[in-house]
């Protein structure tokens, strides 16, 4: 699972977003031996309504867990594996959108 903190005050659009325009929150993973990454699974959204909008928006606030389904392949080596993801988000403010960023980091994973 990989959660988003989001800073209060602070959201980021949901997935699916609202409106084909919006920058949808998008998980992604590498590769990496021995473990086959599955579709992600995104939190349910909140929605609200903002000042920049006509209507209430698919959001994300406070902490969105997105859950990852792996599975190790079946003549995977016992062992931990560093697992690459990037999470592409865009964050707004009740006035504002910012450039949408992608957030890189790694997760560790135990094939047993």
């Amino acid at each position: 699972m990989v959660t988003l903190s989001i800073s209060p005050g602070f959201h980021v659009n949901a997935n699916p977003a609202t409106f084909s325009y919006l920058i949808a929150t998008q998980l992604t993973a590498g590769k990496v031996a021995g473990i086959t990454v599955g579709a992600p699974g995104y939190p349910a959204a909140v929605k609200k309504k903002f000042q920049f909008a006509e209507q209430p928006l698919a959001v994300y606030e406070g902490e969105a867990p997105i859950k990852l389904n792996l599975r190790a392949e079946p003549k995977a080596a016992a062992g931990s594996r560093s697992l690459p993801v990037n999470v592409r988000v865009q964050a707004c403010d009740e006035e504002q959108c910012f450039p949408p960023a992608t957030i890189n980091t790694t997760i560790s994973v135990t094939v047993k």
